[in-house]
């Protein structure tokens, strides 16, 4: 059998968490486009994810985002020319800045946890609830297994 037709018929974990992230994303994405949101790509996600009301400096967000400190800072420019973000002087440290969200950040952080949450229920409703957190508790202990 070809690699790729096994890879089809019995999708490895690799396979299966792409699916599963690049959908979630498709779907989040493409949704709030429709919704006047259309500037933001599924990289932006990476911030966007973890972005706070009151703010995170730009290293905790790095270490959330499990991604290097220059990507995260290119992403935060675009989200700033973007309107979503502004950076701050940290009033607890001056060295540092605070990343906040604008008013179109809050309103897309606001709109993608709806989105997301919806997301959800539809799985939910497709394989049942009890089976839903099954699968969500089993793939908290997987990825806390894999992450720095």
């Amino acid at each position: 059998m070809r690699r790729s037709a096994r890879k089809t018929e019995s999708p490895d974990l690799g396979i299966l968490a792409a699916r599963l992230l690049f959908g979630l994303q498709a779907d989040l994405f493409r949704r709030g486009a429709e919704l006047g949101f259309g500037d933001l790509r599924p990289k932006h996600g990476a911030v966007l994810a973890y972005l706070d009301e009151d703010g995170l400096r730009q290293a905790e967000l790095t270490r959330l985002a499990g991604r290097n400190k220059q990507t995260i800072g290119a992403i935060l420019d675009e989200l700033e020319k973007l309107g979503y973000v502004t950076r701050v002087p940290d009033p607890a440290d001056r060295r540092s800045r605070l990343i906040l969200p604008t008013e179109r950040g809050r309103q897309w952080m606001e709109l993608s946890d709806r989105i997301v949450a919806d997301i959800e229920r539809r799985h939910a409703e497709a394989v049942g609830a009890e089976e839903y957190a099954a699968f969500l508790r089993t793939l908290t202990a997987v990825t806390g297994a894999v992450r720095p």
